[in-house]
C-alpha cells in the first residue's frame, strides 16, 4: 500500500482493493490510448466528376430499369394508354370510342356507332401520331376500329339455328 494514508477506522482489504482498481484504470487508459494510435488510417479516395456508380440517381431511372428487367414493359404501357386515353385522343374522340384490346403492337379501338367508327377510320393517322406523341415511342403502330356489336335476337331456349333476322333496319 504504497501512495495511500492510512486511516485507522478504514479496513485493510478495502483500501487494496481501491489501490488495484486504479492501477488497472490507469493500464487500461494507456491499452485504449494506444489502441487508438495504432489504427491504420486509410486515406480518402476521391472521384472525378465523370459519373461513379455511387452517384444518385432519379427514381424514374431506376424503375425504368426495374420494370424493363421484370418485362413489365407492355403492362406499363397498356396502363399509359387507358388511363390517359381522353389526353392521347381528346375529349371528343374518347366520348365515343373506347379502347377494348391492346396487345402491342395492336390497339383494338371500339366505336359506340357505324358513323363513329367510319370516323375513326378515316383520323386512323392522326390518332397514330397522337398516340405515338403521348406515349414517347412507337409502342402502337396498328390501329383496329370496330364499329358497335348488333343486337343478338337468339335468346332463350326455343332459339333454332338458322340465318337470324334479315332487315332490321327498315
Amino acid at each position: 500500500m504504497s501512495g495511500i494514508e492510512r486511516d485507522p477506522s478504514t479496513p485493510v482489504a478495502a483500501l487494496e482493493a481501491l489501490d488495484r482498481v486504479r492501477r488497472m484504470e490507469v493500464t487500461e487508459a494507456r491499452f485504449i490510448r494506444g489502441r487508438r494510435r495504432s489504427r491504420v488510417r486509410t486515406d480518402v479516395t476521391y472521384t472525378s466528376a465523370g459519373k461513379d456508380r455511387r452517384d444518385p440517381t432519379s427514381i424514374s431511372s431506376v424503375l425504368g430499369g426495374f420494370i424493363a428487367t421484370q418485362g413489365w414493359s407492355s403492362s406499363i404501357d397498356i396502363g399509359k394508354v387507358l388511363g390517359r386515353w381522353s389526353d392521347l385522343v381528346g375529349e371528343q374522340v374518347a366520348r365515343h370510342a373506347t379502347p377494348v384490346d391492346f396487345s402491342p403492337p395492336l390497339l383494338v379501338i371500339a366505336a359506340d356507332s357505324t358513323t363513329w367508327a367510319t370516323q375513326l377510320r378515316v383520323l386512323r393517322p392522326t390518332i397514330l401520331r397522337a398516340l405515338e406523341a403521348g406515349l414517347g415511342s412507337a409502342t402502337i403502330t396498328e390501329l383496329e376500329i370496330r364499329g358497335p356489336q348488333g343486337r343478338s335476337f337468339k335468346k332463350g331456349r326455343r332459339s333454332v339455328r338458322g340465318r337470324g333476322p334479315r332487315d332490321t333496319f327498315g
